[in-house]
């Protein structure tokens, strides 16, 4: 089916609250296999994205693994806003669930992961049975919405690609065992959305950050709110990026800006809208437009 090309008209109806929700047949599938295969493991590791570490989480999985050893990673920091951060590390710090914020890029973040993990492992198995001898052997789940890095995680790990990497939310849709090494293996697990997204908003936060494909949220609505954001915090460096004279002027406004700077013009001098949004999300997702995240710790 051919996309409707959006017209500044349309942008209003772009930014409207409507429902978004994103849960294919093979996610419902994957997270009984996912039940199923705990016994197999020692601990479960929840890949989340550090730019909204609870709109990425799954309150599936606090249901599903409750009985179970459990760390929370809170992934990607190199693309989030480091003073955010660190309000969302004082806030895990409260919380009664193991954490630890990383960039899956850092081969020190990954080897503290494995380090952290058995460490949970040994403390919880020594207070039911103080004289237990800890075995050198660890198994892994990963779990975690889609594109939160799960698989590079695996990959960085065992030094190879062991599973495969695509930018598409939903990739992967099979369980899969990696040996890290002699000792450690990880089960890669399919990204899996809540069945529900509960707020208009998060479901742009999870569009924008690309757990949710394109295919099901039209990159124009991602992109006018990743715009309406960096306009409303006064982003220099989305302003220097696009070479814009002022981040005073309505949403149209500053599109109108990328476009020309961009040279992004179709016929009859018209702005070429499309591009102008696949170019916003492009940069957004690979840093170009800065560190951002999206939402601040609940209150204490």
């Amino acid at each position: 089916m051919k996309r409707k090309k959006h017209s500044v008209d349309d942008i209003p109806e772009l930014i409207a609250p409507r429902q978004i929700n994103w849960f294919p047949g093979h996610m419902n599938k994957a997270l009984k296999k996912i039940k199923e295969n705990l016994k197999l493991v020692d601990i479960v590791l929840e890949i989340r994205d550090a730019r909204s570490p609870l709109v990425t989480a799954n309150k599936d999985f606090n249901h599903d693994i409750r009985q179970k050893n459990r760390l929370i990673v809170i992934n990607k920091t190199n693309l989030a806003d480091p003073k955010v951060v660190e309000l969302w590390e004082d806030w895990f710090s409260t919380q009664d669930v193991p954490y630890i914020f990383i960039n899956c890029f850092d081969k020190g973040s990954l080897q503290k992961i494995i380090q952290l993990s058995r460490k949970i492992v040994r403390n919880n198995i020594l207070q039911s049975n103080p004289n237990h001898i800890s075995k050198n052997a660890l198994r892994l789940m990963i779990v975690g919405l889609p594109n939160t890095g799960k698989s590079t995680i695996i990959n960085r790990l065992s030094n190879r690609n062991a599973t495969k990497i695509a930018d598409i939310p939903g990739y992967t849709q099979k369980l899969l065992w990696v040996k890290v090494d002699k000792d450690i293996e990880v089960l890669d697990t399919p990204g899996i959305m809540p069945p529900k997204i509960e707020k208009h908003e998060h479901g742009l936060w999870l569009s924008a950050i690309h757990a949710i494909p394109d295919k099901i949220v039209e990159p124009e609505y991602a992109a006018c709110y990743v715009v309406e954001h960096l306009s409303k915090i006064k982003s220099e460096i989305f302003k220097d990026l696009y070479k814009m004279t002022t981040l005073d002027t309505d949403l149209v406004g500053t599109l109108d800006q990328i476009a020309k700077s961009r040279g992004y013009i179709q016929k009859k001098n018209e702005y070429d809208y499309d591009r102008v949004y696949k170019t916003v999300l492009s940069d957004f997702r690979s840093g170009n437009l800065g560190l951002i995240s999206f939402g601040l710790p609940p209150k204490k």
